[in-house]
């Protein structure tokens, strides 16, 4: 029996979140901050990526900077964008981004007065996208479906919910499970190949239809694993 695969060490890895001022981009950045990681938030605009990593000070290593420097800066840089400008920032930044590990985050959703439903998208899905777009890139999606609201909060010392991870490339999707695990109550759980990141971000409709409901922030839990 071969022993398993050590545990990717991120210490000394610089984690970039483009489109970092969101809820969803600032929440994710204090968890990794806390975590003791380096972090930078990158923004369209430079300054308002400072003013929001000064907000999150409380929580650790965390810096602005634009889109095109977080991602030069970052060794792991995840997507954080509003869909509908996905494609155009990634074509933008295509040479900064190669050679890294893009962790594609982005939820291709539209809504109306039935509420949240799934977009369709040509390549599949967001991730798939992504990979098309960012050949020298190694590819992940993960942080589909975690609550912005909960990310945020500081009071809120444990997000109790799996990441699925999905990605070709073996030694990536370890590193962002890695990733997901530094946070208390996370667990990254593989999800399986690209080709499958559609039904993963498409459930994110979902669970903001239950969180409406219910008045609650669900997210995903997986079984006897």
């Amino acid at each position: 029996m071969t022993d398993p695969a050590p545990e990717p060490d991120l210490s000394s890895l610089t984690i970039a979140v483009l489109g970092g001022t969101g809820p969803q981009g600032r929440g994710l950045a204090r968890r990794f901050a806390a975590a003791g990681l380096d972090v930078v938030l990158g923004s369209r605009d430079a300054q308002r990526a400072q003013d929001a990593a000064a907000g999150l000070a409380d929580a650790g290593r965390v810096r602005g900077a634009s889109n095109a420097d977080a991602a030069t800066a970052g060794d792991i840089v995840l997507v954080v964008v509003p869909w509908d400008g996905h494609a155009e920032l990634l074509e933008s930044l295509r040479d900064e981004l190669a050679g890294k590990v893009v962790v594609d985050c982005v939820n291709p959703l539209g809504f109306d007065k039935q509420g949240p439903y799934a977009l369709r998208v040509k390549e599949g899905s967001a991730t798939e996208q992504a990979a098309a777009l960012l050949p020298e890139s190694r590819v992940v999606g993960a942080f589909h479906n975690v609550s912005a609201v909960l990310l945020e909060d500081p009071t809120v010392e444990r997000i109790e919910t799996d990441v699925l991870v999905l990605g070709d490339d073996r030694a990536a999707t370890d590193l962002v499970q890695s990733l997901a695990d530094v946070v208390p109550g996370m667990r990254g759980m593989y999800g399986g190949r690209l080709r499958n990141a559609h039904q993963v971000e498409a459930l994110t409709a979902n669970l903001i239809a239950i969180n409406r409901r219910y008045k609650a922030h669900a997210g995903v839990r997986v079984t006897d694993v």
